[in-house]
């Protein structure tokens, strides 16, 4: 089996007590990051969704379960009350497993292929009014360690509508400050180009100038653009943290997380007029139906459209 030397193996817990189909699960992790190149995110948390399978399953053997079953535990995941982009995950995620099983000649046939798949475009995003953004980007004040810091990634996140494991993983030469512009990493190792508007450049400025600089002269020489109060490479966990915080600073009483300011940043951008393979460029979707999502919340532009085209408008 091929793996990626580069990188981090995995540490799996077990989950189950029969150690066949414990090694199964276990080579279908390394397969996913080694064969199939996934980012860390996803194999993670597609091994996460394997674990509620396990736990639903119990003591049956993966290969007596049938169609019939499968659906079963499809019902299982709806009374968990997950989101709809969770529910389709767990389905990919255990396509997948078949997948590799029957890859592997394990198994002849694949019971999930059939299981169905919720569409990610009937789920609304939560997003966020321009007034609610402002509010949570001036929300970090002198009364907070590194506030500078915050105030820069909150504006990264709006204006780059980046998800948070790739604004952690930005490194200073990912950042063409003078050129308002940064060279973002996504999933699959995707590479982009993001455009940082004047309030996201002086924010980051600020950051480096006031707080950054002092971090290394007390902790060490680093590369990432974003550090902890340690002088560390900011933990994706942590800006989600720190998002939830000032939100309820904000007086944002909604549970928001860092995609909700992907979601605001590429429904505002449709709002303004900007083209929806623009916005699917920007966001790095590799499919223009996740990007649609975001089209059915702009209503204002629509009633102006109509307003203005219709005879009876």
């Amino acid at each position: 089996m091929l793996h990626n030397p580069r990188r981090r193996k995995l540490v799996l817990k077990p989950v189950v007590a029969n150690k066949t189909e414990q090694a199964w699960l276990e080579s279908f992790v390394e397969y996913l990051a080694g064969e199939c190149h996934l980012a860390e995110n996803t194999v993670m948390a597609y091994h996460r969704d394997m674990k509620h399978f396990w736990e639903w399953r119990g003591n049956r053997m993966v290969s007596h379960l049938t169609v019939s079953d499968l659906a079963d535990y499809v019902d299982w995941l709806h009374k968990r009350n997950l989101a709809p982009a969770s529910m389709a995950r767990h389905i990919v995620s255990l396509r997948l497993f078949y997948r590799y099983l029957q890859l592997e000649g394990i198994l002849l046939k694949n019971p999930a292929e059939l299981l169905g798949s919720q569409k990610l475009w009937d789920y609304i995003p939560l997003v966020l009014s321009p007034k609610q953004v402002d509010r949570l980007l001036t929300a970090p004040g002198q009364g907070d360690p590194c506030w500078r810091r915050d105030r820069a990634l909150l504006e990264f996140l709006y204006a780059t509508g980046c998800r948070a494991s790739e604004l952690a993983t930005l490194t200073l030469h990912d950042i063409h400050i003078d050129e308002k512009y940064c060279l973002c990493t996504g999933k699959g190792n995707k590479q982009r180009l993001v455009h940082l508007g004047n309030r996201a450049v002086e924010a980051f400025k600020s950051w480096v100038k006031n707080e950054r600089d002092d971090l290394l002269s007390r902790f060490g020489e680093s590369n990432y653009a974003f550090l902890s109060y340690r002088g560390k490479r900011i933990r994706r966990e942590r800006i989600w943290g720190l998002v939830k915080k000032y939100a309820l600073r904000a007086g944002i009483t909604m549970e928001i997380s860092p995609h909700t300011m992907r979601h605001s940043f590429a429904t505002h951008m449709l709002a303004a007029g900007a083209d929806l393979r623009q916005v699917q460029e920007m966001l790095g979707h590799a499919s223009i139906a996740t990007t649609q999502i975001y089209t059915h919340v702009d209503m204002s532009r629509l009633k102006q459209v109509h307003a203005k085209y219709h005879p009876r408008g």
